[in-house]
């Protein structure tokens, strides 16, 4: 019996597919440490994701879901268990009294930045980079991602 080898993808160098494999295994990567630093502070990994995301600025949580791609009832459990640790708050939207949005608490920012502090996954590698090596992985990655900024 031969090797297996993985079928080309027309017009993919293998160049392309190396980065791309090497995209993925940093987001693998990312993925687990984030899982764990997550525990770390006893949450999910998905817990963690809203906290994070609810520390930038308070949203509804039909946006929330939006921006992590689920159903706007998983996202209700997981305000719910959130808000009993004292992490997120729910208040009446100043523009619409009818919706209801959930903020972080200052407890809720103070987990966040911990947990964000905690991930040492990327800050050793990256920081065997020069500045302007990493300014230019930044760029491309947003380059990539289509923004600029």
């Amino acid at each position: 019996m031969g090797i297996l080898m993985p079928m080309a993808t027309p017009g993919a160098d293998p160049l392309t597919i190396e980065v791309v494999e090497l995209i993925g295994a940093v987001v693998a990567r990312y993925h687990e440490e984030y899982e764990e630093a997550a525990a770390q502070h006893a949450l999910t990994g998905v817990q963690a994701r809203v906290l994070s995301l609810l520390s930038l600025e308070p949203l509804p949580m039909r946006r929330v879901a939006e921006r992590l791609k689920c159903e706007p009832s998983n996202i209700t459990g997981i305000v719910d268990r959130l808000e009993a640790r004292g992490l997120v708050e729910r208040r009446p939207s100043p523009d619409d009294r009818r919706v209801k949005l959930a903020g972080a608490t200052e407890e809720g920012r103070a987990t966040v930045c911990r947990l964000r502090t905690s991930l040492d996954f990327a800050r050793e590698p990256l920081g065997e980079l020069s500045t302007e090596e990493r300014t230019a992985l930044r760029d491309l990655l947003r380059r990539m991602l289509g923004t600029r900024d």
